[in-house]
């Protein structure tokens, strides 16, 4: 798991299937088939997790944002609206 964003309001983690140059073990469980973001809203405590289709999305962002050098505000705002389909509770145990 690699933290690429963390601010007061919002962390954005990117969880990878297997780690760089780890060999697939078939038999072990659970395994992560694929790569995925976790993007987690720390005003409300909730998180929301993109993995297929919704995480390809947000690659091509990440890659849109590397190109371009938004500003926080730009970035939160985007953040924002993903954490709005959050419905994952977090519990600090």
């Amino acid at each position: 798991m690699n933290t690429l964003y963390n601010s007061d309001d919002f962390i954005v983690n990117h969880l990878l299937a297997t780690a760089e140059g780890e060999a697939v073990d078939e038999a072990a469980q659970p395994a992560l088939l694929r790569h995925g973001f976790e993007i987690v809203d720390k005003r409300v405590g909730k998180g929301i997790y993109l993995d297929g289709s919704w995480a390809e999305l947000f690659q091509q962002r990440l890659s849109e944002w590397q190109r371009s050098t938004p500003t926080q505000e730009e970035v939160e705002d985007t953040l924002a609206q993903y954490a709005e389909l959050a419905t994952i509770s977090l519990h600090v145990h």
